[in-house]
């Protein structure tokens, strides 16, 4: 699982900083870039105040920071069209790029 990836994707895709969105989530800097390079693993607790942060549901967090190898029961397109479509509705855009 490649949690810290998917936040900082997220993060990015609402336009903020660490910093801002260390502050939203009730999180220092230092700990969230942290857990976005992932050097440290955040509780469940803290992962569910980083998402309602970003404005994204904790199951699409996961499901966007999850590896191939761990939910290998969709084909790989199904993959691609699923974390794309989630990119795109996230950021209002049409040429984002799968994260699988």
């Amino acid at each position: 699982m490649n949690l810290g990836a998917a936040i900082k994707t997220c993060r990015k895709l609402r336009g903020l900083t660490q910093s801002k969105l260390a502050e939203l989530s009730d999180v220092s800097v230092s700990h969230l870039c942290l857990i976005e390079k992932n050097k440290r693993d955040p509780s469940i607790a803290m992962v569910e105040s980083i998402s309602k942060a970003l404005g994204t549901p904790l199951s699409v967090l996961i499901f966007l920071a999850a590896e191939k190898e761990e939910i290998s029961e969709l084909k790989e397109d199904q993959l691609d069209t699923l974390s794309t479509g989630i990119l795109e509705l996230m950021d209002g855009t049409r040429k984002q790029q799968s994260l699988f």
